[in-house]
Parts: C-alpha cells; structure tokens; sequence
C-alpha cells in the first residue's frame, strides 16, 4: 500500500508539471514581446506608403501650425546674427551675393533647394527598403525621430530665415530670379511657416541621406557622392538666404538624436543591423491586430 501511494502521487506529480511549466512560462513570453518587437522584419510597402504620408502629414501640420510670432524670430534671427559675428563665422551675406551674381548658378540652387530635399530622401528610403530590408526600419526610425524633435526647435525658437531679416540685404534669390521653388517664398509662402528655420530640416535630411549611403554602399563613388551631398545642401541653404550656419548645426543635433533613439531602440546603429531580417513572422502588433479581426 505504502509503495503504491507513492508511485501514485509521484504519478499525479509528474502529470501536474507541465501545467505549472507552462503557467511559469507566461511571465517569460511577456517579457520576451519586447525583443520581438524590436527585431527587424521585412517591411510591407503598402503599410510603408501609408506610414510615410501619415508621418509626413502630421509633421506638416504640426509645423504650420505652430504660431507665426514674426516679433520674436525678427528678434532671434539678429540675436543669432550676432552670436555668428562674435564667433566670426557671420559670412552667409557674402556667400548669398556673390553665389546670386551668378544668374545660372543660383537659379540652379533654387531648384536644387526645391526638389532634392524630397527627391533624394525617398530615393535613399526606396534604396534602403529594396537592397537592406533588414536595416530600413532602424534607418527610418532615425529620420522619423530627427523630423520629429526638430518640431520642438520651431515651437520653442521661432526664427526668422536670413533673406525676411530687417535692413541686411539679404537677396531673396526666389523673388529675384522668379524661380518656382521654396514654399517659403513667392506665391506658396502662405502654405509654409515663414519662421521655422532652427534647425534646418535640409541639413538633418541630406545628412542623414549621406551618412545611410557612405555607411551602406559598397562602391566608391557612392559613397564620395554621398558625402558631397550635405556638404552641397549647405552651401544651397546659405546662398539662397533660407537659413544661418546655425541652423544646420541644429540640424546635426537634431539626427544625432535620430541616431541615439535608433541604437537604444535595435541595440546597434542601422548599418550593423544584419541586410536581411532574421524574423519571419508577423510583427506581434500586427499579429495582434489581425487576431482581433478574425475574431471579430
């Protein structure tokens, strides 16, 4: 009887484990949803697309409407003129009249100033998404979070662009040259925020362009041309008068915040991220999402 009482509980025992196995184990799989999270997955193109212009609406939105307080960025911009001339660094006046004297080169700027911001960004982002799928989500978390931190920089520090500064003849290469070009000129300035020049999205852009193709890219020329590209986004920004040299350091802190969120968010910046994504399944949020459908 003794023995048989025993076999029976040790029976009981062992058939009753996995139930408590597998009741210890739910804590773990919750815990383990955040590294799944973070894996990166190939991304979907239609989902991609929505994302993109959701984002990029919002950012707009949010931008323009961030109150035009022409008083206090007339007031910055001469405070920022000042600090560039103690630092004496204060040369964008020269750079713009010597650049617009010369018609062909300026108005070449006007487009480049106009178009490349777009063109070459989605170019970058369509690159990435089609050769490196496993890095596209981390890079374009660092361009999201660089756009979206710099929307603090136009609510806290309106700032008004070198060529709407008061009694600096500045040339407003636009105007003067009749170009179709910045929405913060001509006929399209009322669709833009005239005071948000700190910091300079073109710079926070087409370095995050260059810094994604000199880090990715195999061939040579490429990446030499994507170095040469913020550095010619610059000399654009200053000759058509749209913005300070400091607004492209603000720019640079701007994606250096991209950057940091990226790494903290993948463990590892995006061009040491394997090319392509070690997941497989379905992201956990949109497998939960498609849970609730079918349920429903």
């Amino acid at each position: 009887m003794g023995e048989s009482s025993v076999k029976t509980l040790e029976t009981r025992t062992e058939a009753s484990s996995p139930h408590v196995t597998e009741s210890e184990t739910r804590p773990g799989s919750q815990r383990a949803l955040l590294p799944r999270l973070r894996a990166p997955r190939r991304p979907r193109i239609w989902f991609e697309i929505l994302l993109i212009g959701v984002s990029y609406w919002t950012y707009s939105l949010i931008r323009n409407a961030v109150p035009e307080q022409k008083a206090a960025a007339l007031a910055n911009a001469d405070w920022l003129w000042d600090l560039e001339r103690t630092l004496g660094i204060a040369v964008e006046h020269s750079v713009n009249h010597a650049v617009n004297s010369v018609t062909w080169l300026i108005v070449g700027m006007n487009y480049y100033y106009a178009t490349l911001h777009f063109v070459v960004t989605i170019g970058v982002l369509v690159w990435i998404y089609r050769f490196h799928p496993g890095r596209y989500a981390a890079t374009r978390l660092v361009l999201f979070a660089t756009t979206g931190v710099a929307l603090l920089g136009y609510y806290f520090f309106p700032l008004a662009p070198p060529r709407l500064m008061n009694g600096q003849d500045f040339v407003d290469t636009v105007l003067v040259h009749h170009t179709w070009g910045s929405m913060a000129s001509g006929n399209l300035k009322h669709m833009s925020n005239q005071y948000a020049a700190m910091p300079s999205m073109h710079i926070g852009w087409s370095l995050w362009c260059g810094l994604t193709i000199f880090a990715v890219a195999s061939a040579p020329w490429a990446k030499i041309l994507g170095l040469l590209y913020p550095v010619a986004t610059l000399v654009v920004i200053v000759a058509t008068a749209n913005h300070f040299w400091l607004d492209a350091a603000g720019g640079m802190l701007c994606l250096a915040f991209g950057y940091t969120v990226s790494r903290a968010w993948y463990g590892s910046l995006p061009h040491r991220l394997p090319r392509e994504p070690e997941a497989k399944d379905p992201h956990p949020a949109t497998a939960a999402l498609l849970n609730r459908f079918r349920r429903s």
